[in-house]
C-alpha cells in the first residue's frame, strides 16, 4: 500500500512536460515596450512648487494584430497603451505616454474567443509590468512614483468593443454604488 503511495508521488506519474505546454492555450513569447515618452515641460517649476496636488488623468486602450512570422505560427502582438496627464491649474506637470506589447501564440482557441482572450486576458497579464514602468519613470522624472490602480479590462474591453451586457449581481452592485 506504501509502495502505491508513493508512486503517485513521483514526479513521472504526471504528464510529460511537453504534452503539458500542448495543452496551454497561450504561450507567451516576449513581453516589451515598444513606445515610451515621458514629458516634464514646465520644469524645474513643478518640481519646486509642492501646493497642492496635480489633477492626474489616465486613458487605456488595448489593440492586438495577427503576426506573420515563418517560427510563430498563430502568433499576435498584444499592445496596452497607457497615457498619464498630470497638471496643477493650466500648467502642465508631466505628460507620460506607454505602449507595451506582448507577443503570444495560441494553441487551440475557439475563433469567438481569440478577441476576448487577446484584450482582456493579456492586458490583465501584462498590466503589473506596465504599472512598474509608469512608476520608475516619474520617480526618475524627480516626482513621488505614480502608482496605477487596478484596471478592470473586461469593462474597458465592453466599452471599446461591446460586448454582453453585465449580469444581474454586476447590476446591481453597480446601482448600489450609484445610489450609496
Amino acid at each position: 500500500m506504501a509502495d502505491d503511495q508513493n508512486q503517485t508521488d513521483k514526479p513521472n506519474a504526471l504528464p510529460d512536460e511537453g504534452q503539458m505546454l500542448d495543452r496551454l492555450p497561450v504561450t507567451i513569447q516576449s513581453q516589451y515596450i515598444k513606445d515610451l515618452s515621458f514629458e516634464n515641460p514646465n520644469a524645474p517649476m513643478p518640481l519646486r512648487n509642492s501646493e497642492g496636488k496635480p489633477a492626474i488623468g489616465v486613458d487605456f486602450a488595448m489593440d492586438a494584430k495577427r503576426l506573420e512570422l515563418d517560427d510563430f505560427e498563430n502568433s499576435y502582438e498584444v499592445s496596452l497603451y497607457i497615457t498619464v496627464k498630470a497638471s496643477k491649474g493650466e500648467i502642465t506637470t508631466f505628460i507620460a505616454e506607454l505602449e507595451y506589447c506582448m507577443m503570444v501564440t495560441l494553441n487551440d482557441v475557439p475563433e469567438d474567443k481569440i478577441h476576448p482572450l487577446l484584450l482582456i486576458e493579456m492586458p490583465n497579464y501584462m498590466f503589473p509590468f506596465a504599472r512598474q514602468i509608469i512608476a520608475d519613470l516619474t520617480q526618475k522624472a524627480g516626482y513621488m512614483p505614480f502608482l496605477l490602480s487596478p484596471v478592470n479590462f473586461k469593462a474597458l474591453y465592453r466599452k471599446q468593443f461591446g460586448g454582453p451586457q453585465p449580469n444581474v449581481h454586476e447590476r446591481s452592485s453597480e446601482k448600489e454604488k450609484e445610489t450609496a
